[in-house]
C-alpha cells in the first residue's frame, strides 16, 4: 500500500531527492517549500501524486493550513520528514542575535510546529513516522557553528521526549543524523557570520582546512535507500546516523564522555549528599 509522504524544504538538497525516491516508487507526496516553481519539475512528472505546498516553517498557523491542505488531498499523512533547515557558520561570539533567533526559528521552532500540525492527524489515525532530520551535530560538536549545534541540540532533546510521548498512540519517531554531504547546505543555503573577531582566525582556518578534505563529504544519493528503509521498518530506531564521518565522530565522542563521567564518579555521587 503506498504511502503518504509529508516533507519540508523538498526544494533542494535531501528534501527534494528524497520526495522524488517514494514518488519513484508510488507514494504520494506533499512537498513543501519556499518557492514551490523548484517543484515544477517533479508535478510535471508525477502529476496528482504530488502536493506542493508554499510553506515557511517558522508561521506557524500557516503549518497547520498546510497540513489540512495534505489531509484534503490524500486523506491522511503517514510519515513527516522535518528537513527544513540551514546551517549558520561562524563563532559563538561573532554570532548576531538576529542570526542566532533565525537560526532556532527555522531548524527548532520551524520543526516544532510542523510537527504540532501533524500530530493530531496521526493520533486520529493511531499510527504515523515522524522523522527529524537532526545531525550528528547534535549529539557532538565542531568550532564554528556553535549555534547550528545548539539548534541541532534541541532537536535531539525535544523528539526523545516526544517519542517517549507518543509510542502508547501507535506513533514512531526517528532521529536522522547526517554528516556533512554534497548538497547546498553548506553553500547557497548557509549563512556566513560577517562580525569577525581576528582572535579566531587560527580556529576558522583550522575549520577551512578540515572542509577542504573532499572524503569527509557524503554523496546525497546514498541516503535514498536508508530513507526507504527507515520509512518501511515497522520499529525504526529512535537514532540513525548518516555517514561514517558522523559515526566515528559520535562513537569517539560518546567514549570520551562515559571516561570524562567515570573519571569523577566519586564527586558526582558526593554531590548527592547522603
Amino acid at each position: 500500500m503506498s504511502k503518504v509522504v509529508f516533507i519540508t524544504g523538498a526544494s533542494r538538497g535531501f528534501g527534494k531527492l528524497w520526495a522524488e525516491a517514494f514518488l519513484k516508487r508510488g507514494d504520494k507526496v506533499a512537498a513543501t517549500a519556499r518557492n514551490i516553481s523548484a517543484l515544477d519539475d517533479l508535478v510535471s512528472t508525477y502529476g496528482d501524486n504530488i502536493l506542493p505546498v508554499q510553506l515557511d516553517v517558522t508561521n506557524r498557523p500557516d503549518n497547520f493550513e498546510a497540513v489540512n491542505k495534505v489531509v484534503e488531498k490524500f486523506g491522511r499523512i503517514d510519515i513527516l520528514i522535518n528537513n527544513a533547515g540551514y546551517g549558520l557558520f561562524g563563532t559563538v561570539e561573532e554570532s548576531t542575535e538576529q542570526q542566532a533567533r533565525a537560526q532556532m526559528e527555522t531548524n527548532f521552532f520551524g520543526l516544532l510546529w510542523v510537527t504540532q500540525a501533524v500530530l493530531p492527524v496521526m493520533r486520529a489515525q493511531k499510527s504515523g513516522h515522524i522523522i527529524q532530520v537532526s545531525s550528528f551535530l547534535g549529539l557532538t560538536t565542531i568550532p564554528m557553528l556553535g549555534v547550528y549545534n545548539a539548534s541541532k541540540f534541541a532537536v535531539e532533546g525535544l523528539s526523545e521526549t516526544l517519542a517517549s510521548e507518543v509510542a502508547h498512540l501507535g506513533i514512531k519517531v526517528t532521529l536522522i543524523e547526517p554528516n556533512g554531504f554534497a548538497t547546498e547546505w553548506a553553500g547557497a543555503s548557509a549563512i556566513q557570520t560577517d562580525n569577525t573577531i581576528q582572535d579566531y582566525t587560527p580556529v576558522r582556518e583550522a575549520f577551512g582546512e578540515s572542509g577542504s578534505d573532499p572524503s569527509i563529504w557524503g554523496k546525497p544519493e546514498a541516503t535514498v535507500a536508508p530513507i526507504l528503509q527507515i520509512a518501511d521498518s515497522p520499529n525504526p530506531p529512535l537514532r540513525l546516523l548518516l555517514g561514517k564521518v558522523a559515526y566515528h565522530g559520535v562513537v569517539q565522542a560518546y567514549t570520551k564522555q562515559l571516561e570524562e563521567v567515570e573519571t569523577w564518579k566519586e564527586v558526582s555521587i558526593a554531590a548527592h549528599g547522603h
